[in-house]
């Protein structure tokens, strides 16, 4: 399990443009790296939003913010012109992020168990650390949940 201080799990994946996205790619800046179940589902549109209302305000404080679901490139980019999300959604099919990050677990959803993301956001310093990570996840007010601190 990952806890605030670690160094954070390297990453390579395409974004919905199939540009490969990397951690090393947002060295000096801090990262909001949020992980979600699956695009345009009350829950992750919602997060989505809150993130996409403040993005000015994480700008300021010098955030990036990157998603990441394993829906396919295609839907990320239908999701992203659908709520014109101004950030990029890493696609991770096979789950190798989400296994990296410890945020691919067992899920229970009306009496049946099943293997899913759990809804989580690290976020990462300047240096690549862990700084933060945000496990129960207010998908409405996400954006103030990050920024209050």
């Amino acid at each position: 399990m990952l806890k605030p201080g670690d160094k954070a799990p390297d990453f390579s994946a395409p974004n919905e443009n199939g540009e490969i996205l990397t951690l090393q790619q947002f060295k000096g800046k801090k990262l909001v790296l949020y992980f979600y179940p699956k695009d345009d589902t009350p829950g992750c549109t919602a997060e989505a939003c809150s993130l996409r209302d403040h993005y000015s305000r994480f700008l300021k404080k010098g955030y990036a913010i990157l998603g990441v679901s394993p829906d396919s490139e295609k839907k990320h980019q239908k999701f992203i012109e659908k709520y014109n999300l101004p950030f990029s959604l890493l696609a991770d099919p096979e789950a190798n992020i989400l296994k990296a990050y410890g945020v691919w677990g067992l899920k229970k959803f009306m009496g049946r168990e099943y293997m899913g993301v759990l809804r989580t956001t690290f976020i990462i310093d300047e240096k690549g650390h862990i700084e933060r990570i945000i496990d129960k996840v207010d998908t409405k007010e996400h954006a103030d949940q990050i920024l209050a601190a």
